[in-house]
């Protein structure tokens, strides 16, 4: 229960904090209302699997503690990272697909959309373990299940059928050339990160 609490106030702070900082430089929304609820209502779906996943023996071993300083503590350290990858996506579809004026702004709200529904979800095995996810310590599978599933529907929703009913834009095909770019630098600083963390302050 503590690791999932920290990830949800995590990605919470640093969702709010990208949006903070679109809204004071962006001369449009950055993300619509309807988008801001399709990409938390997919994320609440993805996590419907989290009461089946495994524990680290680990973190059996002893009781764990209650502490919201070290909740707060967690929040500030994890969730600017989001945000490093929100304000490098602002920049690519600002400047590599000039998508910076009112007219162009569905396809902005497109780019951000995908990559914050991606990290948001995959922020979930970055937390869930000490170790490196995926490879040392693996996900039961329906939270597997669930992660591919929610990633696929994110990335479709603006290409299919559906995108005229939630108003986003299909992508160009170079979008998915930084794509998986960009998650993968996500995980290497989250995991970077957690590392210090870990060595200051510990991993209960």
């Amino acid at each position: 229960m503590l690791k999932y609490i920290k990830m949800t106030a995590s990605s919470n702070f640093g969702n709010v904090f990208s949006v903070l900082v679109a809204s004071a430089f962006i001369p449009f929304l950055p993300m619509l209302p309807l988008h801001l609820l399709v990409q938390n209502l997919l994320y609440d779906i993805s996590q419907i699997a989290i009461p089946f996943d495994n524990v680290d023996e680990e973190m059996l071993s002893k009781p764990q503690r209650w502490q919201p300083a070290d909740v707060g503590r967690f929040m500030l350290f994890f969730g600017p990272i989001s945000s490093i990858f929100d304000i490098s996506t602002f920049a690519l579809m600002w400047y590599v697909f000039d998508a910076n004026t009112p007219d162009h702004q569905t396809l902005f709200q497109s780019g951000w959309f995908v990559v914050g529904l991606l990290t948001q979800t995959l922020i979930v095995h970055m937390i869930r373990t000490p170790k490196i996810p995926f490879l040392r310590s693996r996900a039961a599978m329906p939270l597997m299940v669930m992660t591919v599933i929610i990633m696929a529907v994110g990335i479709f929703l603006p290409m299919g059928p559906l995108a005229h009913y939630f108003k986003p834009q299909a992508l160009p095909s170079l979008y998915f050339v930084f794509l998986p770019v960009i998650l993968l630098a996500y995980m290497a600083l989250t995991h970077a990160v957690k590392g210090f963390y870990i060595r200051r302050f510990g991993w209960q």
